[in-house]
């Protein structure tokens, strides 16, 4: 930096010498005019480099003043930058003797921190005690709290239960005033409903002569007015229904298992209104009884018993009840469901040596007659069956079909006939053959015979 300020110290001399000794020889120019004159010519072209000389020399000395003044700022910032240092330094100064002070404090504090420790420690368990103590004061607080409330919420319900049985006791009373309106109409229901049934009865018994309608008649008032009855107390007692469901779906699982038998009866009872297999007045077989149906409850059917020990179809005299579930287990027989015609066979063994051609036309000639203006109400019959089930005869006139026997030739004729008749048509038909037989000789019975032979 100090070379610096010489050279520009060096270049302001040399700029300052030129400009003087151009200066001097201009005056020396003046004083001798005739040397000017002789030397004017070539003096002009040494005075223009002169005077770009001078212009170089001005300008290197505007840049030198330029630089210089530069320099002067940038020693002024130099000045700034120690006195910063200088500063620095101080604040360093201090900050060591800081850091000296803070030294022995911490060597003091070092030396007492044991002492500090321990009662740091002291003051933290003490907090603690005093935190614990705290808490269980909460603690009982909030126990007195809880109980003041349930204090408070025992009398609420206390209050609300003298009011729910004041409540109470007026359901109580106007229950019973309506238990005991029902009642009375319940009463009322079932006074009349069997007053008019058994009017209703009584006409029925007295307008009407034929059995069986009688019979189906006073069955259908029995059931329509017990329906309506019934209809007529479910609306009296609506608002009981609830809680009798409940009740029925609380006991039905032991019901089910205890009444199994009994239900599956009603469900058969229930069929044979619906789908009416059989109906009073029919010859039907079920669960292994024949007879003719008299009468159809809730729980069995009553037949008039046929057959058994008595031959053919006869009745025996007795009166069987056979439970409707039975409809469900076993095959039930009608001998009158659409179709009141069943076939029926006469058996007649005659000898070998008879003429059993004879025997034959004797056989089917009564079985003509007995058929005689009957086939065309059998077919009307199987037209009608058509309608409902797939069903056809190819054959409906009597025919008599012949087999060999040990004994003879058998004889079977074979013809239609009423279901509930089939015994007197079998009566007539074989009377009529034993006559016939009796006047012809040479058809004869045949009969097992035995040959006692001696050795």
């Amino acid at each position: 930096m100090i070379r610096r300020y010489l050279v520009i110290l060096l270049c302001v001399y040399a700029v300052l010498s030129a400009g003087a000794s151009s200066r001097h020889e201009a005056l020396a120019q003046a004083a001798d005019p005739s040397k000017g004159g002789v030397e004017a010519a070539a003096g002009t072209k040494e005075d223009l480099e002169d005077q770009k000389r001078i212009n170089e020399a001005k300008e290197k000395a505007e840049e030198a003043m330029t630089e210089a003044e530069m320099a002067k700022q940038e020693v002024e910032v130099s000045k700034k930058e120690i006195e910063i240092q200088k500063q620095k330094a101080e604040i360093e100064k201090k900050e060591a003797e800081i850091a000296k002070k803070e030294a022995e404090a911490i060597k003091e504090i070092t030396e007492s921190g044991q002492k500090i420790r321990e009662a740091l420690d002291k003051v933290k368990e003490e907090e603690k005690e005093a935190e614990a103590a705290l808490s269980l004061v909460e603690i009982k607080q909030l126990k007195a709290l809880a109980a003041e409330e349930k204090a408070r919420i025992r009398e609420q319900e206390v209050e609300v239960a003298r009011e729910k049985a004041r409540i109470a006791g007026a359901k109580i009373r106007e229950k019973r005033k309506k238990t005991y309106s029902k009642l009375v109409q319940t009463t009322a229901v079932i006074f009349f409903g069997y007053l008019l049934l058994f009017i209703l009865v009584s006409v029925v018994n007295r307008r009407v002569s034929n059995l069986k309608r009688k019979h189906l008649l006073r069955k259908y008032i029995v059931y329509a007015l017990n329906l309506l009855m019934i209809i007529y107390l479910v609306f009296i007692w609506s608002h009981n229904i609830q809680s009798i469901t409940i009740f029925f779906s609380a006991i039905g699982a032991g019901v089910a298992l205890a009444l199994h038998e009994a239900i599956l009866c009603m469900a058969g009872w229930l069929y044979l209104l619906i789908r009416r297999p059989y109906e009073v007045g029919d010859r039907i077989e079920l669960g292994g009884v024949r007879g003719d149906v008299i009468d159809i409850r809730i729980f069995n059917t009553t037949l008039l018993e046929i057959g058994n020990w008595v031959d053919s179809d006869q009745s025996t005299g007795r009166i069987v009840d056979v439970p409707n579930s039975y409809v469900f287990r076993q095959a039930s027989f009608n001998y009158n469901r659409g179709f009141e015609f069943i076939w029926n066979e006469i058996k007649v063994l005659v000898t070998f040596e008879s003429d059993w051609k004879r025997a034959k036309e004797i056989m089917m000639e009564h079985g003509r007659k007995e058929a005689e203006g009957m086939e065309d109400i059998v077919k009307r019959k199987i037209n009608k069956m058509t309608l409902q089930y797939m069903i056809f005869f190819d054959k409906l006139t009597p025919i008599v079909y012949v087999s060999i026997k040990d004994s003879g030739v058998e004889l079977t004729l074979r013809y239609l006939t009423e279901a509930q008749h089939r015994r007197p048509s079998q009566d007539r038909i074989t009377q009529a053959i034993l006559d016939d037989f009796e006047k012809e000789r040479k058809v004869n019975f045949a009969y097992p015979t035995y040959r006692i032979v001696r050795e």
